[in-house]
């Protein structure tokens, strides 16, 4: 990569402002897992001193979109990348920094042979969020599209 390109992280920590606001940290973003992390911040407490359940929501969104920018950027001139849904669960309490690992639930080879098939594929992303002691504090599943430009 060259001094002017941007990895995922940057750009989406440039692009996305939620993602600046929460001020999280792309630790790893390839095709195959993206790794999140959400540092322990006071102004984003719940009620019992943990991040508040809209931060970790949003830390696994943002986990998701990396690893789909990373699966699927070179489609992006032919399709735009939509979460269609997302459920969470919630596991157990989390205190401190909190950091989400996300994964695709199918091969990208599949999801793009679907699209050069003229459809409009979804995929699951499937995220793990831990506290620093390794303890999974949630779980939550993205399913996204790849929309076609032809869609618009």
């Amino acid at each position: 990569m060259s001094a002017d390109q941007m990895s995922i992280g940057e750009m989406l920590a440039a692009t996305v402002p939620m993602a600046r606001t929460l001020n999280l940290e792309f630790v790893e973003t390839t095709a195959d897992r993206a790794v999140v992390s959400l540092p322990d911040q006071g102004e984003f407490h719940n009620h019992v001193g943990g991040p508040h359940a809209g931060a970790m929501f949003t830390l696994g969104e943002s986990a998701s979109g990396a690893i789909v920018l990373a699966a699927f950027g070179e489609q992006l001139s032919r399709a735009v990348p939509l979460a269609v849904r997302a459920e969470i669960a919630y596991r157990k309490l989390a205190m401190g920094a909190v950091t989400a690992t996300a994964t695709l639930g199918r091969p990208a080879a599949d999801v793009v042979a679907e699209l050069d098939a003229g459809q409009r594929p979804e995929f699951p992303v499937a995220i793990v969020i831990r506290r620093a002691d390794g303890a999974v504090t949630g779980e939550m599943t993205v399913v996204w599209t790849l929309r076609p430009n032809s869609e618009n």
